[in-house]
């Protein structure tokens, strides 16, 4: 059973926990601009806790295809002042969604729980940062950069690429101090992966247990569903919610979701299903 660990938080993975989405940009695929103003982010803030997300990941830079990069202090003050309110106001962890090693640094001071990092670690310095705050971080898996990942991406074997780049994240996290206890991984639905690439892993999605690592998987909203069912962002709730509960099935203990009062309920109804499973 694994568990996260910060300070005097604790935050048991015996069960899917949902991750809600907090998105304080103008450009997010899905939500942007709906939460960039502050008071409209900690009231949505709010009504996610309510709602049962036991996570709230704060992200202040877009990383959807072909986004721009945002400097580090627009990213700062972006996400500070929310990370400030959730940890002043609530008991849940928060996640803070950034490459930058001197983001990490101020949310973590500012209140952050855990580092949610689309590049694992990989830009100059974050894997050191990381290690010196000894946070639970979590690595993601990214062919290429937001701004070209979705242009052709391709993979010889997309599983086994995967697992060689969490082999190697890995390795490079524990030779920098970051032992195993601190570790969590997505496969990245969505970054610089086909249709095809992104169901295939959500199909062998077992695979990833052999790190004894918890996995983290958002796909919620993504194109993966879009592209499968023909709909737009705001129509992709069904295709989402499957996804979830397919992923959940398969073992993963944390689902990032923009939907999180309907994603509650489906891990509800499984967990009540499962408790009478022999």
């Amino acid at each position: 059973m694994f568990k996260l660990k910060h300070n005097n938080k604790q935050l048991e993975l015996s069960h899917p926990v949902v991750m809600g989405i907090v998105n304080v940009t103008p450009d997010s695929f899905s939500d942007g601009g709906d939460f960039a103003a502050f008071e409209a982010a900690c009231q949505h803030v709010d009504r996610m806790v309510e709602q049962g997300a036991l996570i709230i990941d704060v992200g202040g830079e877009s990383t959807r295809p072909g986004a721009a990069e945002v400097s580090i202090e627009e990213e700062l003050a972006r996400v500070i002042p929310i990370i400030e309110y959730i940890a002043q106001k609530h008991q849940v962890w928060i996640s803070i969604d950034t490459s930058k090693p001197e983001v990490m640094q101020q949310a973590v001071a500012a209140g952050a729980n855990m580092i949610n990092d689309v590049r694992a670690l990989q830009v100059p310095g974050a894997l050191e940062m990381a290690a010196s705050l000894k946070v639970p971080v979590c690595l993601m898996h990214m062919q290429g950069q937001p701004q070209t990942m979705q242009d052709e991406p391709e993979y010889y074997d997309v599983m086994a690429e995967v697992i060689a780049f969490f082999e190697q994240r890995v390795l490079a996290c524990e030779a920098a101090g970051i032992t195993k206890d601190l570790m969590i991984l997505d496969p990245g639905f969505g970054f610089g992966k086909t249709l095809a690439h992104n169901y295939r892993l959500l199909a062998t999605l077992p695979a990833f247990h052999q790190f004894h690592l918890p996995i983290l998987i958002g796909l919620s909203r993504k194109s993966m569903i879009g592209d499968l069912l023909k709909r737009p962002t705001n129509q992709r709730l069904a295709g989402s919610l499957a996804g979830a509960l397919i992923a959940a099935q398969q073992g993963a203990q944390i689902i990032r979701v923009h939907d999180v009062p309907e994603t509650v309920d489906v891990l509800k109804v499984m967990a009540e299903t499962m408790a009478y499973v022999d």
